[in-house]
């Protein structure tokens, strides 16, 4: 049986649900999850766990200790490569983002390849040690009637088929791109609902002798005698997935059996008499949608139940973490009173821009993909077309031509401008007016302004090296007062107000101060005042006349009219 009164009710056991969980459980708030498959994900999925997720998993209380020992190493997963066959030559590479060191100036923890698989179980490991409600498996929310004090939701126990009524104050809708929460309320999908269907054909082989030097995550194979496809690599030594073709307006996954899939792998290989087993396999369509709108009175959209992106960029699974990470602190501010409900107003403000903005760009990458096949002058499944292939590779200026399609894909695999450096420029911020900073998708640069992260740096820590993003408790504002900002700390300690606390900025816990505070568009008197999402909600730039009257009017803006 289901919790009957959580505070939040959250429907969908992915990624974004679970941390939702764990989120809310590190922040007191009771919750309950109802999920209707039997287990947590079994199958290959998502496999790109970028910096933002990251950072988010630390201050979460994740293991990052069985994170890393689920990683794909870098070494493994550092290329993306265009190939005839898996195993052929290859005709072209790029970098698979940038995982190395150096990328440890801007985050603890730069991205890595985590499939989802993997993922699901330490994220539920982490929400049982924090003592928090594991998911309900097998349970399908049905329905829900919302009044002024909450929503009562119908819930069936798939196994039993019986139905039970649980109660709460809010409900967060993670139940993925089929939303049945979502279509209940009416809450429509703005752009393209089938851009391409895909066959997913989830195989164990050992392919690490096959692949190129060094290996890499990603190999399309451009043959088109057999269709072309993609293959993910999540392990080199046991397992892949390949992404093939699929037309469902004149066929079904009825159609295919593990042999006629075992076939399709085998050719797509340089050697098909590998030794491979079929595990499972599924059908899936590539959209790029975004709601309408992300809140109906207490139910909020999170992940893709919010918005559904191709898969070229790796955006999905990333934007449904950082969803929860914007609402969750939201939810905790109004049940506690500390904020009105007007402050959740604001995820939808802040968020949807952001899903718009990682939509189109992934739908981009999806589209520029086809220029490759363009250039080597693939049109269709013919063999006229295998001959053109091969044509154009054996003739100098026709590699170059490929050579520019395939350095045309850089973005698609070099995105630390979205990852890193969103900004929301409204919502629960107060603008400072400062130019925006030149965030393409291949650039991020760390900026103090409202609204964006906090710049990370490291600190002196006991207990080892920390990260500036370490200091940002999850239940309350901390506000940032530079070496010469005692005045702002006297104010905090005057505010009598559970939502804020404060911190100096000295160069014995920071050896980068100084740099930082340029970074951070502050005096050494200034500060900043950064909310429990990590996000910097006001900036004062040096020491002003009335810390605490500013810093009181401050936070009744920040929080929709909370008086301090």
């Amino acid at each position: 049986m289901v919790n009957p009164d959580p505070t939040v009710l959250i429907v969908g056991g992915g990624p974004s649900g679970l941390m939702a969980a764990l989120l809310l459980e590190r922040l007191g708030i009771s919750v309950a999850i109802v999920e209707r498959r039997p287990t947590a994900q079994r199958a290959p999925a998502a496999h790109v766990i970028n910096a933002r997720t990251l950072e988010i998993c630390r201050a979460a209380g994740v293991d990052m200790h069985a994170l890393g020992e689920i990683t794909i190493p870098p070494a493994d997963g550092g290329r993306v490569y265009w190939v005839p066959k898996l195993g052929a030559p290859a005709i072209g590479s790029l970098p698979f983002e940038n995982q190395g060191a150096d990328q440890e100036a801007l985050t603890p923890t730069p991205l890595r390849n985590i499939s989802q698989h993997r993922f699901e179980p330490v994220l539920l490991r982490s929400l049982t040690d924090a003592g928090g409600a594991i998911p309900r498996w097998r349970h399908q929310w049905e329905s829900a009637v919302q009044d002024a004090d909450g929503v009562t939701s119908t819930i069936r126990a798939l196994e039993t088929d019986t139905v039970q009524e649980v109660r709460s104050r809010y409900l967060i809708a993670a139940d993925g791109a089929g939303s049945r929460v979502r279509k209940s309320l009416g809450i429509d999908m703005i752009g393209p609902a089938r851009l391409q269907s895909f066959l997913m054909i989830h195989f164990h082989a050992d392919l690490r002798r096959i692949v190129g030097d060094p290996p890499g995550v990603l190999h399309f194979v451009c043959d088109p005698i057999h269709g072309g496809g993609v293959f993910v690599i999540h392990d080199l030594d046991r397992e892949a997935v390949y992404m093939h073709a699929f037309d469902p307006d004149r066929e079904s996954a009825a159609d295919y059996s593990v042999t006629r899939c075992e076939q399709i792998v085998r050719d797509s290989l340089a050697d098909p008499s590998l030794a491979l087993r079929v595990e499972a396999f599924g059908t899936w369509t590539m959209t790029a949608q975004v709601a309408e709108r992300y809140r109906d009175g207490s139910i909020f959209l999170v992940g893709d139940a919010a918005h559904r992106f191709p898969p070229t960029g790796g955006l999905g699974l990333n934007t449904g973490v950082q969803d929860v990470h914007n609402l969750a602190w939201k939810l905790a501010a109004v049940l506690r009173e500390w904020a009105p409900p007007a402050l959740l107003d604001t995820f939808e403000i802040e968020r949807r821009p952001v899903a718009q903005q990682n939509a189109d760009q992934s739908l981009h990458n999806a589209l520029q993909l086809i220029e490759v096949g363009v250039a080597l002058g693939v049109t269709d499944g013919s063999e006229d077309s295998r001959a053109r292939m091969h044509a154009t590779l054996a003739d100098a200026e026709g590699r170059t031509r490929v050579a520019a399609a395939i350095e045309r894909q850089a973005v698609h695999f070099d995105m630390p401008g979205l990852q890193l450096g969103f900004v929301y420029t409204d919502g629960a911020v107060i603008d400072d007016a400062e130019v925006a900073p030149d965030n393409h998708p291949q650039r991020f640069v760390p900026s103090g302004r409202p609204g964006a992260r906090l710049p990370h740096t490291w600190t002196r820590e006991a207990d080892g090296r920390g990260s500036l993003l370490d200091w940002i408790p999850l239940d309350r504002f901390l506000l940032l007062a530079g070496p010469d900002g005692a005045p702002w700390l006297d104010a905090v300690a005057r505010i009598e107000n559970a939502a804020v606390a404060a911190r100096q900025l000295r160069a014995e816990d920071i050896p980068a101060l100084p740099t930082w505070l340029g970074i951070a568009g502050i005096a050494r008197a200034g500060a900043l005042l950064v909310r429990p999402d990590q996000h910097i909600a006001w900036r004062a730039v040096d020491e002003v006349d009335d810390p605490l009257g500013t810093l009181q009017t401050v936070l009744r803006t920040v929080l929709r009219g909370t008086s301090s």
